[in-house]
């Protein structure tokens, strides 16, 4: 299947900070981002918080971080067209409702699965594309969207053998809500994406975020704004590096790339977290569950692949 990268106009140099992010390569853009996204999960696990806290809070603290760029950037180039703002606060709705899934997941089949299955959205992306822009993921993704599926229900064990003290089905259940309201997001931000702005974007996705995370983590977990330094901490890491540096990185990328080349290039992000998973925090994924996302990422690799 072809993935060749979509034709667009260059973007304007990004505000101080973010750097000229249209010089980049988009591969490396998403590389980049999904790198630091994979580090998340496992902050979210050392605070300790619920799922509501950690996704409002989260939120919370990367406005603090997002908004003096956003200023500078709306003096550079002025307001951000209206249409397009809409497009950021409705993709940054569904990332809330992403967030306190995710979260929920992690706590259920641990962090390095619960990356595993946010990555349904490998699936889930191309479909949105096709449906609302015509774009035609191809016939390979179609022969490999079974293994895929495949993989993550061998992934988050329900189906084989799932970690010790874990719970797959809701694990799962969980971890594909999260992963569609993720694909929802990307394929919304691919839309309002090529434009001169790269941080106000994100800063109105985030407050969206927190706004949509704030509500449904009240009515389910409750939120607790004051959680402590120490869980403070890590959600700021998180914050920062998986939310803020992550979601600047990968916008312009998704700009110019592909539907699917940019779900496959997003897979990164449960490899590195099963390492991470392993690691530091100790967990001990199954045997069938490392062979899920060994199917994963084969298949993700299958379907990225440039036919010649």
């Amino acid at each position: 299947m072809t993935t060749e990268e979509i034709r667009t106009p260059p973007e304007p140099a990004g505000p101080p900070g973010t750097g000229a992010l249209a010089d980049r390569s988009p591969v490396l853009l998403a590389v980049t981002g999904s790198v630091c996204i994979s580090a998340s999960a496992m902050f979210v696990k050392l605070s300790g918080v619920n799922a509501g806290t950690a996704a409002f809070l989260r939120c919370a603290l990367a406005l603090v971080a997002l908004l003096p760029f956003a200023l500078v950037e709306l003096r550079r180039y002025g307001p951000r067209p209206l249409r397009f703002q809409a497009l950021d606060f409705a993709a940054g709705a569904l990332l809330g409702v992403d967030f306190v899934f995710w979260v929920a997941s992690i706590r259920d089949v641990g962090s390095s699965i619960a990356t595993v299955l946010l990555n349904l959205q490998v699936a889930v992306f191309p479909l949105l594309a096709l449906v609302f822009s015509r774009t035609r993921p191809g016939a390979r993704y179609w022969r490999t969207l079974p293994v895929m599926l495949l993989g993550v229900a061998l992934a988050s064990g329900a189906i084989g053998n799932p970690e010790p003290g874990s719970d797959p089905v809701t694990g799962v259940t969980y971890g594909a809500t999260a992963g569609v309201a993720f694909a929802g997001y990307l394929f919304l931000t691919r839309l309002g994406a090529g434009q001169a702005h790269a941080v106000h974007p994100v800063c109105v996705s985030t407050l969206a975020a927190g706004i949509t995370s704030g509500l449904l983590g009240s009515l389910w977990t409750g939120v607790d704004l004051t959680p402590g330094w120490g869980p403070l901490g890590w959600l700021a890491v998180m914050a920062l590096f998986g939310q803020v540096l992550a979601l600047i990185l990968i916008g312009p990328a998704l700009a110019r790339l592909a539907p699917v080349t940019s779900a496959a290039l997003l897979l990164l992000q449960p490899v590195v977290a099963l390492f991470l998973g392993v690691v530091f925090l100790g967990e001990r994924p199954t045997v069938t569950q490392f062979a899920g996302c060994a199917l994963v990422i084969l298949a993700v690799w299958r379907t990225s692949r440039t036919d010649h």
